[in-house]
């Protein structure tokens, strides 16, 4: 993946089935707790957090079912690459994040993972699942706006 730079940030990977299976409602940013080996892996741009959601355990978030491939000039020292790993949140948003869960229903799914001076980033959104019925009519406008610019294209 390419890695684009905008406003100092080195993005590493994007969820793009997120914005296709959920409606985003609201956009956080975390940091995430991770040892040497992993960061070195994000550095290379290797990194996945296509299937992954966020849960809390504890009164702490933590993000699951994301995949950091080990990193090969580790040694004795390398990490599990589908270990679960904690967010770095203020407990004001912890705290917001938990009762939106349980009350309303909703989900918490990374869209982009990234340094941001040098740091590693997540940006995490709250958001609700869609039916199948809207994944069809949103794959439909898909659709339907690449013809009307192949149509616009032909025509100049």
């Amino acid at each position: 993946m390419k890695n684009l730079k905008s406003s100092g940030q080195k993005i590493i990977c994007l969820n793009r089935k997120a914005s296709f299976n959920y409606y985003l409602k609201e956009f956080f940013e975390a940091g995430i707790v991770l040892k040497g080996s992993e960061v070195k892996s994000l550095r290379d741009g290797k990194a996945s957090i296509a299937d992954s959601y966020a849960l809390d355990k504890n009164g702490e978030i933590y993000l699951i079912n994301s995949h950091i491939p080990l990193y090969r000039q580790s040694s004795y020292n390398n990490h599990d690459p589908k270990c679960d790993r904690k967010l770095l949140l203020n407990k004001k948003e912890i705290n917001n994040l938990i009762g939106r869960i349980n009350q309303e229903g909703l989900t918490i799914v990374p869209t982009k993972l990234y340094f941001s001076k040098g740091k590693a980033k997540i940006q995490l959104a709250v958001a609700k699942g869609k039916k199948l019925y809207d994944k069809r009519l949103a794959k439909k406008k898909k659709d339907w706006r690449r013809e009307q610019a192949r149509i616009l294209s032909r025509n100049k």
